[in-house]
């Protein structure tokens, strides 16, 4: 793209992800940052690049152009004068999945990170403007073509559990379906690669045939090489709500503070499409966001987040945790917060495992979504989580049947949840209601049997995509013999715990220095703003076990 010859409409404002900024912010920003002159063409940030700058137009243009250097390029967006530049990926440490190229003579004024860091602390104000822009461009990034292209079929485990990466995490990207996509089969043939590669990501001018999760969570800047028997203070496996919330008190208050989970940040609460009763946002969060803002605060106090990484066991040496991942990488630890949280349950029907992946999932996120587009879904189960995937897959789906075994919506679920379902015209309920069968071919479900619980009367319904949400099941087969557990396999904490010690320590574990936060808790209250508590009251409780037990690890042996 020649940006010396085409001139290009600055984008208007969209929903606040462009404001301008006063001459005040201007005058606090420039106390930290430097001014620079430009010309047509100066890339000020280039695709891929992770350090970089916080930049302020104050004259001329500049271009956020998709694939620049390319034969397809693509402005995306335009910023003229008071206009700040890039998007989250800033504040998370990920690579820039688009180029910012000045499109006019100008100046710009660059500001280093760790000096926006000190600014946004002083003054919170600029600092929500910000991170609520950068939020917004996030959202309007993914629903663009920037980022990574992968390459694959819908009915791939492959393709699936790359797609579910990039979702989950919210990193742009766009698939392209071998089945439905018509430009698909000529973009594998120009990259000499066959079906049977597939899937494949493509990103500027690399492609990867069906990298490993590990490999494409690097590559998005999700997750880093951890030295070995690296030393730090607390190491909280799990990041969800719960742990999230250690990881922002942990890290603020001068922790060395590790974060670890196996799929995503946000539990499963960061694929809830609307978070409707947690205090301090009466219009609603989604958990992608809630998720999201949390990310920036721990970074921001200096937490290193790291997706997917897998804990697969603890074990201990004299006072010391030690924290063994799938990629045999151990990591040693004055203390432990677990907050794996819990998975919902399969459903015990024949043929299962065979749909699962291409009909049958356990979120509803805008990745699923695309599926569901004018096809008869089901869902079955009862709770909050049930609810809030039938009130967002109906505004996509041609028929949402929500199937529960007994007679009462309002036993499990939220109140607010009940009265949008009722109102919903293409979501149905089906009472005292199990499934029995799964039929389809080919790994694509097409119908469902039922059975009426009290009546015994059987029917079958064309269901195209089912979602299970019927209870959960804790995430603690990692801790085996590590930590008492309940009957059910939760973490017992406190006074559940057989222990002498003569004041039993809340959240701890049957082995001191290690807590349990948020749903793997044998007896927690299932609620986003409960784990939120917990996580943070954790912070204190490690703060105690370290005074009792010795210092915080010492910052200089510490690689976090």
């Amino acid at each position: 793209m020649n940006t010396d010859q085409e001139q290009l409409a600055e984008t208007p404002d969209i929903g606040g992800a462009y404001p301008r900024l006063s001459d005040e912010q201007i005058d606090l920003l420039s106390r930290r940052g430097e001014q620079r002159s430009v010309e047509p063409g100066d890339v000020l940030v280039a695709e891929g690049q992770r350090d970089r700058d916080f930049f302020v137009v104050l004259s001329g243009q500049v271009a956020v152009i998709e694939g620049y250097d390319s034969p397809k390029a693509r402005p995306v967006r335009v910023h003229g004068p008071r206009r700040f530049l890039d998007e989250l990926g800033l504040l998370t440490g990920q690579p820039s999945f688009v180029s910012m190229v000045a499109q006019e003579p100008g100046r710009v004024l660059a500001v280093p990170l760790p000096g926006l860091h000190e600014l946004v602390r002083e003054q919170p104000d600029l600092g929500n403007l910000i991170l609520r822009s950068f939020l917004a461009r996030r959202e309007l990034l993914i629903g663009s073509i920037a980022g990574f292209k992968i390459v694959g079929s819908r009915f791939s485990p492959d393709t699936r559990r790359l797609r579910e990466l990039a979702a989950r995490n919210r990193v742009p990207h766009t698939w392209i379906d071998l089945e439905e996509d018509p430009g698909a089969e000529e973009l594998l043939r120009r990259l000499a690669i066959s079906a049977t590669e597939t899937p494949v990501v493509i990103w500027r001018d690399e492609v990867w045939r069906n990298p490993s999760s590990a490999d494409l969570a690097r590559l998005a800047g999700l997750r880093r090489s951890v030295p070995n028997n690296a030393m730090c203070d607390v190491v909280v496996v799990g990041a969800g709500p719960a742990g999230l919330a250690a990881a922002v008190y942990g890290a603020s208050e001068g922790l060395a503070t590790v974060v670890l989970d196996a799929v995503a940040t946000g539990g499963q609460a960061g694929t809830s499409s609307r978070i409707e009763n947690y205090l301090g946002f009466p219009a609603g969060i989604s958990g992608a966001e809630l998720a999201d803002r949390a990310v920036v605060q721990a970074k921001k106090f200096g937490a290193d987040l790291n997706v997917p990484v897998k804990a697969v066991r603890l074990r201990w040496h004299d006072s010391d945790q030690i924290v063994h991942l799938d990629d045999g990488t151990q990591l040693r630890t004055r203390t432990v917060v677990i907050a794996t949280g819990a998975q919902y349950r399969k459903l015990d029907v024949p043929r299962l495992a065979e749909f699962e992946g291409t009909s049958v999932y356990y979120a509803a996120t805008f990745m699923e979504a695309v599926f569901c587009e004018r096809q008869p879904v089901t869902i079955v189960g009862g709770g909050n989580s049930a609810g809030q995937a039938a009130v967002f897959l109906a505004r996509h789906a041609a028929e949402v049947r929500l199937i529960i075994r007994h007679d009462d919506l309002n036993r499990d679920m939220s109140r607010y949840l009940v009265d949008q379902i009722e109102r919903l015209p293409n979501v149905g309920v089906l009472r005292h209601t199990e499934i029995t069968e799964l039929i389809g071919d080919d790994g694509r479900l097409r119908v469902l049997g039922l059975r009426d619980i009290r009546t015994g009367e059987r029917q079958e319904i064309p269901t195209m995509l089912l979602f299970v949400f019927i209870g959960a099941q804790p995430c603690t087969d990692w801790l085996a013999s590590s930590v008492d557990l309940d009957e059910r396999g939760y973490v017992l904490t406190g006074a559940q715990v057989h222990t002498d010690a003569p004041q039993p320590v809340t959240l701890e574990t049957s082995r001191p220095g290690v807590l349990a936060v948020g749903d793997v808790r044998s007896g927690s209250i299932k609620r986003v703003a409960s784990a939120v508590g917990e996580g943070s009251m954790a912070v204190r409780l490690i703060h105690d076990h370290l005074a009792r037990f010795g210092p915080a690890a010492d910052r200089q042996r510490s690689s976090t």
